[in-house]
């Protein structure tokens, strides 16, 4: 049982899925649930389409609600289904409200759980995404990992390494196989920035950023005075636009707006949220992405493109020291990232880029390799107590 909830879910399960159909398919069958915590439809249903996603077998349709209310919404729906289906394993993926509800429900009823992305730490407690990958890495009976840094902070943890598998970054199987496609995007040439070579990508989202008055006022201080020197394209996450709106900031972000003054762009052009093939497209030919984003640091990384992330953490510590990525923080001074901006548009700051180990492309056929042995195993076992072999 593949479990997806919010966007970035529907990125990494797509390889997944695909992998399965062209070399598993007489090996395992799947349920596809979406959880609906993401219920806008360019959200998901879009991305569905754009990703080659078959649409989900069951929609809990759970909708949006604060943390513990949507956690549990998600629990009360799931269980049922899973009475109903009786999955061999559930499959959870990232660190979103619905990954850890998934994992609570699989783990109370002695249903195996194998959580991907798992290990990720970024040491702040703060955030809510923090809490989900603790928990549900504690709760999960294979954790595949990307890199090794997350073995060794599930080590630390106490995870028998038994139960630890690292298969790489199952994002960068969705970028390598996007990339071709996303060459042919048109999308440049719908916003009107096509005969610009100088232009960076923003995107914010995080509930730390946005649903704070002090912190959202800051950072759009700061990317209007960055939008000055070079235009930005910024794709507008539903849950941000309404923070922008009920702060009255987007009032400020309007007097910003993209302009053309003879040769040279400026500004910010807010648009609605693009598909993933089309952002990919943005992302490529930009000079920076500004972002609060985790997925995002990984993409800038594997495609070379300078990312300044808005955050005082990251649960992706190698894309800072083996890629494009630099911490600015949540509060950052607004005239050193002019200052960096500057440099990256110069050619001035210029990272040594390291793709990590084993972000090859190949992560889904890992993962599947190892759970169709893995299963077994456990099913032979006959104890849920009993951890698989491991790799």
């Amino acid at each position: 049982m593949l479990v997806t909830g919010a966007r970035p879910n529907f990125v990494k399960v797509a390889p997944l899925i695909r992998k399965i159909t062209q070399s598993y398919d007489d090996r395992f069958s799947f349920v596809l649930v979406h959880t609906g915590q993401h219920y806008d439809r360019e959200m998901s249903e879009n991305l569905f389409i754009d990703l080659g996603i078959p649409n989900p077998d069951y929609n809990l349709e759970v909708g949006s609600s604060s943390h513990s209310i949507q956690t549990a919404h998600i629990m009360e729906r799931f269980e049922p289904l899973c009475a109903k289906e009786d999955p061999d394993c559930i499959v959870v993926f990232g660190d979103v409200n619905s990954t850890l509800a998934s994992a609570l429900v699989g783990a109370k009823n002695h249903i195996p759980v194998a959580h991907v992305e798992a290990g990720l730490r970024s040491f702040d407690r703060s955030m809510p995404e923090e809490i989900n990958r603790i928990v549900t890495d504690i709760l999960s009976d294979f954790l595949f990992t990307p890199d090794a840094v997350a073995d060794e902070n599930l080590i630390k943890e106490g995870i028998p390494r038994e139960r630890i598998f690292r298969v790489g970054d199952i994002m960068v199987d969705a970028l390598l196989w996007e990339k071709n496609r996303a060459g042919n995007s048109k999308i440049l040439d719908e916003l009107g920035i096509n005969d610009t070579s100088d232009y960076g990508v923003l995107t914010l989202h995080r509930a730390g950023n946005v649903d704070s008055y002090k912190v959202l006022s800051r950072l759009v201080d700061t990317v209007t005075r960055v939008s000055s020197i070079c235009p930005l394209v910024f794709p507008v996450h539903p849950r941000t636009g309404k923070r922008l709106k009920e702060f009255k900031l987007s009032e400020k972000l309007e007097r910003f707006r993209f302009v053309k003054k003879g040769d040279r762009y400026s500004g910010i052009l807010m648009v609605k949220s693009v598909s993933y093939t089309d952002f990919l497209k943005l992302i490529m030919d930009s000079k920076f992405v500004l972002t609060d984003s985790g997925g995002i640091q990984k993409e800038t990384t594997v495609l070379g493109v300078d990312c300044l992330t808005l955050r005082d953490t990251t649960e992706w510590p190698m894309t800072v020291s083996h890629g494009s990525n630099r911490l600015l923080g949540r509060m950052p001074d607004v005239s050193e990232v002019v200052e960096i901006v500057r440099k990256v548009l110069s050619g001035e700051e210029k990272k040594i880029i390291n793709i990590p180990e084993l972000w090859d492309g190949q992560t889904s056929e890992r993962i599947l390799k190892a759970l169709d042995t893995e299963l077994e195993c456990f099913a032979g076992d006959g104890n849920h107590e009993e951890k698989g072999k491991g790799s």
